[in-house]
């Protein structure tokens, strides 16, 4: 079977473009899946799992709140790929506002602030899992 390197290459530019994590194309009995990984080896996302305490013991130490996922899911930053995001370094927010989205189940969540005040640091990237209970946004 010969496969059509134009066709990888445009689904590669569409996971660029749209910023997404993964397309599949079918075409008759053709079936060609696209998706982008972490450049980091699985052996090396085991050391930096075992690694995750360090950095929240020294986030701990950060002055301000600490605004945590209430579930186990995907968080994005903004509505759809493109869109004004939810939440910026330096944002004034108040309580109840929605911060983030957080996919659980196929189940867009919105995560509201648990507190008034001006966003510190925003602790998860868009598209980055996140654990019940993980810190996801400090506020000052």
């Amino acid at each position: 079977m010969k496969i059509d390197k134009n066709i990888i290459k445009e689904l590669t530019d569409y996971l660029n473009e749209f910023n997404l994590t993964e397309i599949e194309y079918t075409d008759k009995d053709t079936k060609i899946k696209v998706s982008k990984s972490n450049p980091v080896s699985s052996n090396q996302t085991v050391s930096v799992a075992a690694s995750t305490p360090v950095p929240n013991a020294a986030k701990s130490s950060v002055i301000g709140t600490e605004i945590k996922s209430p579930i186990i899911g995907t968080a994005y930053l903004a509505a759809e790929p493109g869109a004004k995001k939810f939440a910026e370094v330096g944002k004034k927010i108040k309580k109840g506002e929605t911060v983030m989205i957080v996919e659980a189940m196929k189940t867009m969540n919105h995560i509201p602030s648990t507190a008034d005040g001006i966003i510190k640091e925003i602790c998860v990237e868009d598209g980055q899992p996140v654990e019940y209970g993980q810190t996801i946004i400090i506020v000052e």
